[in-house]
């Protein structure tokens, strides 16, 4: 079962679709939810405060979503933070190259609130997944 306390961050560089995401999370009932515009910008985010779970898109000014998650794997304080990619890039060889940085799921655009509802579900039943508000 989800808590409604999970912090969850948000990471697009279109503010719209953060606007989309969050409002997709508020109505499943979670209201700790920040956001970030661009995968630097949330680096310096989870350096100020954990979190339990990240969402990011895969195209963003500055640092894409993929060098973000491969970042967040290589940080032993925030490595087993569950990572859900959120992107409009279906290509098989970039969801395999997700694949191998060792993203929690890949969803793509465009999805539906329940499409969230079942990736967070699937990434917290997942065995070695964080529990909700186990980090810091």
């Amino acid at each position: 079962m989800l808590l409604p306390d999970l912090r969850i961050l948000v990471v697009d560089d279109s503010k719209v679709m953060r606007h989309i995401i969050k409002n997709h999370l508020r109505a499943l009932g979670f209201t700790e939810v920040r956001e970030a515009s661009n995968g630097g910008e949330a680096l310096g985010l989870l350096e100020e405060e954990p979190v339990d779970l990240i969402f990011s898109d895969w195209v963003m000014p500055g640092m894409h979503g993929i060098e973000l998650l491969r970042q967040v794997r290589a940080n032993e304080a925030i490595s087993q933070v569950p990572f859900i990619m959120v992107t409009a890039e279906a290509q098989p060889h970039l969801i395999f190259e997700a694949i191998q940085a060792k993203v929690s799921d890949y969803v793509v655009k465009p999805f539906t609130r329940e499409t969230l509802r079942q990736s967070m579900e699937k990434v917290f039943r997942f065995p070695g997944a964080q529990e909700p508000g186990a980090s810091g």
